[in-house]
C-alpha cells in the first residue's frame, strides 16, 4: 500500500473517531500524529483523491495490512491484534477519566453510565464487533420457553504455520496472571496473551472489596459483562458471592448478575479467578414460570419455589436483602452436604466436593430475585464426562461444560456445527454430502421423522428445531433432579431436608 494511500486510511480513522466522540476536534492533528508514529510514517501525504469508506474494524486491518508490508510486525493475529488495540489506545481517556465520566453519569442514571461504557467498548474495538456479527444465532421453541441457539463464530482460526511460528515467539511471562486480572488494562499483549491497550475497567466497590467491571470482548448477548475480583484468588461459592451479586444488581438494576459454578465440570472455562457475568438481556430462565412453591424455614419474608425448568432450580425472591442471602445460604449448606444415592447424587469423594450451585441475581422492581441451580459433578463409568454432564448421545452437538450462560437457556454451540449441519441439511434433501459419521444415525432419525425435503429452507428448519431439541437434552441431562416422579420425589426431600436442618 502506497504512502499516500494508507495516509488517507488514517485520516479516515481519526474522522470516524471524532463522528463517534471519541476525541475532540482540538485533539485531530495530536491523534493523528500518534497514528503516524506507531506506523513509522514520517511524511504526511494523503491522497485527496481516493476517499476511504470503511468502519472502524476494516480500517484497522488496512492498516495492520500495511505494518505487515513493511515488516514492523509479522502477520501473526496476535501480533496484528497488538498493533490495532495500540492505535485505537490513541483515542481513549485513561482510566481515571473514565471512572470519572462513568460516575458523573451514574449520578444521573445507572443506565446512562452503562450505556457510555458499553458504547466506548465498542467504539474502541475491544468488544469485537465485526467478529461478533459473523455468529449465527437464532431461537427455538420449548415447553419451557424460547431457547437461544448460538454457533460461535467470532473467535478467529489460525493456521498450522501461524499457529507454529506463535509457538516459536512465545515468552515465559506471568504478567498478567490470567487473562481476567485488572492487571490487564492498558496491556499491550505478546505472544500467548491478548493485547488489552484499548481496555478500561469500571471501579466498583463492594462489600468493602475492589470489583471491576468489563464488557466481554465477544458478547454472546446483550452488553454482556464480566464482574471481576481484584485479588487474583479461586472462585469460591459462598454466602458472601449472594451478597456481591444482590449488591450489584441493587446498584445496576437493569443488570442481571450470576456465576459460574467453582468446581470443574459444571464450572466455568476459569475458575482461578473470582468473577462473575451479568448483562442486559433477559434470558428464558428468567421468565420461566413456577412448578410451586414451598416456605423456607425461618425466613417468612423470602418467598420461595421451584422453578419449571429442565435443571433443577430453585428461586427465591424477598424485599430484605440479608434474608435473602440467609434463605440462600441455607440451600448452599444443606446441599454441599447432601447425598441421595438411589439417584447418583453424593456430596463428596474423599477430600473432593462434588455438590455446587450457579447462582443468577436480578431485581424485580422493590425485591430482589435470586436462582440457585443446583449442580453436581460427579463422573462414573457409564457417564466418564459427568452424570450430570450432556451425554455421549448429544456429544455431536454438545459436550463442552454447561456453565452459566448455557443454564439460562443460551447454547454457546461449536464452530464445526456450521458446516456439518450444513451436510445434515443436504442429507435430508438427498444432496451428494460429506457427513459426518458422528451425526449419521441421527440425520437417518430426521429423515425417517420428517421424509426426504425438496425445499432447502425446510431442511433449514428442521435442522434448527432438532438442534434446539438436543440443548434442551443437554440441560436435560445436566438437571440432577430429573423432571420425572422419581425425580420431583428426590427434590421435595432435599427440600425437607433443608427445612430440617
Amino acid at each position: 500500500m502506497k504512502v499516500e494511500k494508507v495516509c488517507m486510511v488514517v485520516e479516515e480513522l481519526v474522522q470516524q473517531a471524532g463522528n463517534l466522540g471519541m476525541m475532540a476536534s482540538e485533539d485531530k492533528v495530536y491523534s493523528r500524529n500518534q497514528l503516524l508514529k506507531q506506523l513509522g510514517i514520517h511524511d504526511f501525504i494523503p491522497d485527496q483523491e481516493e476517499r476511504i469508506e470503511a468502519d472502524i474494524p476494516d480500517i484497522l486491518e488496512k492498516l495492520a495490512d500495511y505494518a505487515v508490508e513493511q515488516g514492523q510486525i509479522d502477520d501473526l493475529l496476535e501480533e496484528r491484534e497488538q498493533l490495532t488495540a495500540s492505535l485505537m489506545n490513541v483515542f481513549l481517556p485513561q482510566p481515571s477519566v473514565v471512572n470519572h465520566r462513568f460516575y458523573e453519569k451514574y449520578e444521573k442514571n445507572p443506565i446512562e453510565a452503562t450505556d457510555y461504557f458499553y458504547q466506548l467498548s465498542r467504539n474502541s474495538n475491544y468488544i469485537q464487533t465485526k467478529r461478533i456479527a459473523k455468529n449465527i444465532h437464532y431461537q427455538t421453541t420449548s415447553e419451557y420457553g424460547d431457547l437461544d441457539i448460538t454457533i460461535n463464530l467470532s473467535k478467529p482460526e489460525k493456521d498450522p504455520k501461524e499457529i507454529e511460528k506463535e509457538k516459536q515467539r512465545k515468552t515465559d511471562a506471568s504478567y498478567p496472571l490470567c487473562l481476567l486480572c485488572m492487571e490487564n488494562e492498558g496491556y499491550g499483549g505478546r505472544i500467548g496473551h491478548p493485547a488489552r491497550s484499548n481496555h478500561r475497567l469500571i471501579r466498583i466497590p463492594i462489600k468493602g472489596e475492589r470489583w471491576y467491571l468489563q464488557y466481554s470482548p465477544y458478547v454472546y448477548y446483550n452488553e454482556h459483562c464480566i464482574l471481576l475480583a481484584e485479588e487474583h484468588r479461586d472462585m469460591k461459592i459462598q454466602a458472601s458471592t449472594f451478597q456481591r451479586l444482590l449488591t450489584f444488581v441493587e446498584k445496576y438494576p437493569h443488570y442481571f448478575m450470576g456465576s459460574n459454578a467453582d468446581i470443574p465440570i459444571v464450572g466455568g472455562s476459569i475458575l482461578s479467578h473470582d468473577h462473575y457475568q451479568g448483562g442486559r438481556y433477559e434470558f428464558a430462565l428468567a421468565k420461566a414460570s413456577l412448578d410451586y412453591t414451598f416456605s423456607v424455614t425461618g425466613h417468612p419474608k423470602v418467598e420461595a419455589a421451584v422453578v419449571k425448568w429442565p435443571m433443577t432450580v430453585l428461586r427465591f425472591r424477598s424485599a430484605n436483602k440479608t434474608e435473602l442471602v440467609q434463605a440462600a445460604d441455607k440451600v448452599l449448606q444443606t446441599w454441599s452436604n447432601y447425598n441421595d444415592d438411589p439417584r447418583d447424587i453424593k456430596a463428596r469423594t474423599g477430600d473432593t466436593s462434588h455438590n455446587t450451585v450457579t447462582p443468577i441475581a436480578r431485581r424485580r422492581k422493590e425485591q430482589y430475585e435470586l436462582d440457585l441451580v443446583l449442580r453436581n459433578n460427579r463422573t462414573n463409568e457409564a457417564h466418564p464426562d459427568g452424570i450430570f454432564h450432556p451425554h455421549q448421545d448429544v456429544h455431536h452437538i454438545k459436550k463442552e461444560n454447561i456453565g452459566l450462560i448455557e443454564v439460562m437457556g443460551l447454547a454457546v454451540l461449536p464452530k464445526r456445527l456450521r458446516e456439518e449441519l450444513k451436510e445434515v441439511e443436504n442429507f435430508l434433501l438427498g444432496n451428494d454430502q460429506d457427513i459426518d459419521p458422528a451425526h449419521l444415525s441421527w440425520a437417518k432419525e430426521l429423515k425417517a421423522k420428517y421424509g426426504e425435503q425438496t425445499e432447502a429452507e425446510q431442511a433449514v428448519a428442521i435442522v434448527k428445531t432438532e438442534t434446539g431439541k438436543k440443548f434442551l437434552r443437554v440441560l436435560e441431562d445436566a438437571g440432577v433432579f430429573k423432571r420425572d416422579t422419581d425425580g420431583q420425589q428426590g427434590l421435595e426431600s432435599f427440600i425437607n431436608t433443608m427445612n430440617r436442618g
